[in-house]
């Protein structure tokens, strides 16, 4: 049995929602929450519906000691398809903290992400290739949103490097997409149209 749930991994975003009345704000919440949720299901694809995502989204990244950008949809895409393809895209968090407002969503907490220890080995990590690891990270996040709540991008930073740990699993701790995609398929909700949403007081 796995010490992490990744049912609970968005359980700070449910709760800034239930609070939230604003009505652009909770739209914001509800696109982030169900981004992650697709993101960890390896249901990529969807994130970039049009009333979810701009067509030209840019992502900046200082994690795990690398710092790069991706420009444009077929970057990110590119990226999102290999996490999925090897079972990257599993998340967990702890002691997050979140705020929402008029065109953006930031974090702040404890990250979790799953990798392969061959991954880590290619990066220069001593880490056994045969197994797969947490990379546990203080992290923030950014993620602004247009007039039309739809996602610009993400940054993404580690703010606290000599804090990172790499957590050995063990084989019955390791989640594949496939068991991710059944547990929060359940959690996975529509997003409401836009201007509906605004505008309903």
């Amino acid at each position: 049995m796995s010490r992490f749930d990744i049912t609970q991994t968005n359980i700070a975003v449910e709760r800034l929602l239930e609070e939230t009345e604003n009505p652009r704000h909770r739209f914001l919440l509800q696109n982030y929450n169900r981004h992650r949720y697709l993101e960890m299901a390896g249901r990529w694809e969807e994130i970039f519906a049009p009333d979810m995502t701009i067509e030209h989204p840019v992502y900046r990244f200082n994690y795990l000691g690398q710092v790069f950008t991706m420009d444009g949809a077929e970057e990110v895409q590119a990226t999102y398809r290999e996490w999925a393809e090897t079972d990257q895209c599993i998340f967990y968090t702890e002691n997050e903290q979140r705020a929402v407002g008029d065109s953006m969503v930031i974090s702040r907490g404890i990250g979790y992400q799953q990798i392969p220890g061959a991954v880590l080995a290619e990066q220069g990590v001593p880490a056994d290739p045969e197994r797969t690891y947490l990379a546990k990270t203080q992290e923030a996040m950014i993620w602004p949103y247009d007039e039309r709540g739809r996602l610009i991008g993400e940054d993404v930073w580690e703010f606290e490097p000599e804090a990172r740990e790499f957590i050995l699993l063990e084989p019955d701790e390791v989640l594949t997409v496939a068991q991710a995609a059944e547990l929060l398929d359940p959690l996975i909700k529509p997003l409401p149209d836009f201007e509906e949403s605004v505008t309903t007081a």
